[in-house]
């Protein structure tokens, strides 16, 4: 279900749901969550930093190989194109996650 909500979502809430969802999937030790990272990297390229948190936060716990290029890629996109009506920083997640990948 989350699947097929991820791959064809109605709405960023739907997304932001269902990512949160599987954040409480990782913390509860869920296996095979990794293998959604096809369905995941469909939103490597998002503008939203809600999206973005999320995301690097999955990438964060499940350090799947593929996803750390888009991280990378992510935080210098928001670094050369900053968020004015953000009230938070998304790269601090992603910055977190790249460094859980380098250490």
């Amino acid at each position: 279900m989350i699947k097929q909500a991820l791959e064809n979502p109605i709405s960023e809430a739907v997304v932001l749901e269902n990512m949160y969802a599987l954040n409480l999937m990782l913390d509860d030790g869920v296996k095979g969550i990794d293998e959604l990272y096809p369905v995941l990297s469909k939103y490597n390229n998002t503008k939203s930093p809600n999206i973005q948190v999320f995301l690097a936060g999955i990438y964060r716990k499940t350090k799947i190989p593929d996803a750390f290029g888009p991280l990378v890629s992510m935080l210098i996109n928001n670094s050369l194109h900053p968020f004015e009506d953000c009230n938070f920083d998304p790269n601090e997640e992603i910055g977190g996650a790249i460094l859980d990948y380098l250490a």
